[in-house]
């Protein structure tokens, strides 16, 4: 089990949503500071603001994860005023809900690269050191939708496949050097943020709240679970989608559970 009390962790993207959660969570189980990294200022002060008034020790960083430079920079900040990160949460994310053919150049890159490139830029900075010391934790936040293809999304879904298989990768890598350094991969299905505002639930899948995913991920971190997947049925999907033929699967989880209708409403975030 890793612990929480006393450590310290980073949370990109904390400053709403299932980060700002996550960042409250691990605070009342006795985070000795938390770092948070989010590219609005606004919801940063608000927040920080609100966790310091609780008496937490947090501090905040204003940073587009997208410029890698930035990230080196701010990292190396971190490291200073800090000291190491025990607990590193990849939660950064941002989504386009059109179609391939309506996508720019700019879409494909700002995804491609706040989604998945970012994280191991990220990691890069801080998994040095929990490896020095033999200890740390890396929750890389994915997505259902790295398992199965989704129409409105096609984009998103490659960034977070790339996401499912680095992740994995790294965990195997970590266990081939007898590292103490635990990676777990997170795989939701839709979270009610303004994320991804418009998107209707589907048959046997109901959409996540953003309290309760975020108490299941840090529950998995304290267990060292290997994926934390929500709602439960997601457990199951890679096991139906291996054993149907595509077409197959393409009408049963796709048309008749819905999947592949749930984007036709996307508005997103403002």
């Amino acid at each position: 089990m890793s612990h929480i009390k006393d450590k310290k962790a980073l949370i990109t993207g904390g400053a709403s949503g299932i980060g700002k959660w996550m960042g409250k969570l691990l605070l009342q189980k006795g985070l000795h500071t938390l770092v948070i990294w989010d590219v609005n200022e606004n919801s940063l002060h608000t927040v920080t603001n609100e966790l310091i008034q609780q008496g937490f020790r947090v501090l905040p960083y204003v940073v587009d994860v997208m410029d890698t430079s930035a990230v080196i920079a701010a990292a190396q900040q971190v490291k200073t005023d800090a000291g190491k990160i025990d607990i590193l949460i990849n939660n950064a994310g941002i989504v386009v809900g059109k179609h391939f053919t309506e996508h720019s150049h700019k879409d494909i890159d700002r995804t491609m690269i706040i989604n998945s490139s970012a994280l191991m830029h990220i990691t890069k900075e801080f998994l040095p050191d929990m490896i020095a010391d033999n200890n740390g934790h890396i929750v890389n936040v994915a997505s259902a939708a790295g398992m199965v293809s989704n129409p409105k999304m096609s984009v998103y879904v490659a960034s977070k496949w790339a996401v499912i298989g680095w992740s994995d990768s790294l965990r195997l890598e970590m266990e081939k050097l007898k590292s103490h350094v635990k990676v777990t991969t997170v795989t939701p299905y839709y979270i009610k943020t303004g994320m991804f505002e418009g998107v209707k639930a589907s048959v046997l899948l109901p959409i996540v709240d953003p309290e309760v995913a975020a108490k299941k991920i840090i529950k998995g971190v304290e267990k060292n679970k290997l994926f934390v997947r929500m709602p439960g049925i997601i457990y199951t999907l890679l096991f139906i989608k291996g054993i149907l033929p595509v077409r197959w699967f393409d009408i049963i989880v796709g048309k008749w559970i819905g999947i592949y209708k749930t984007m036709n409403d996307f508005k997103g975030r403002e």
